[in-house]
């Protein structure tokens, strides 16, 4: 489905990429994750996402490090940055809006929270249909 919009989710949990995976899949979007920041560059160069999703603590790279590298790319600079994050501190996230970031989202997270992030950062990404559809199947 090349009309999917594509989201980048930059995590070195695999736990995080796959809850990402399967709660993002559901809502139309196609998922690439990446565990490093040298792999979530290629991954965003290579995709060309709508969204990246990316965690502050990376090996080698903080993710507010690489959210810089993002927004002075000319191909990604436009492209919605929510940092992931097992820290809520005010200091935070003033620290990844001032790296760039366009949202926040605290860990452990709901799906819910994911799921409005999209909604705020990709309007036009519409996900109560196949979750109402999925849901339906199940009963």
């Amino acid at each position: 489905m090349e009309d999917q919009p594509v989201v980048v989710v930059i995590d070195d949990s695999p736990t995080i990429r796959k809850i990402m995976e399967v709660t993002l899949h559901r809502s139309g979007v196609r998922v690439v994750g990446a565990a490093s920041g040298v792999a979530g560059l290629a991954a965003a160069a290579a995709n060309g996402p709508s969204l990246i999703f990316l965690d502050i603590v990376l090996p080698t790279v903080s993710g507010y490090q690489l959210c810089k590298v993002l927004k002075s790319n000319p191909q990604t600079r436009n492209t919605p940055v929510i940092m992931l994050s097992g820290k809520d501190g005010m200091f935070d996230k003033v620290r990844g809006r001032l790296a760039g970031a366009n949202d926040y989202i605290t860990k452990p997270f709901a799906p819910g929270s994911v799921l409005a992030a999209l909604t705020k950062h990709l309007p036009r990404t519409v996900a109560t249909p196949r979750v109402v559809a999925a849901g339906a199947a199940q009963s």
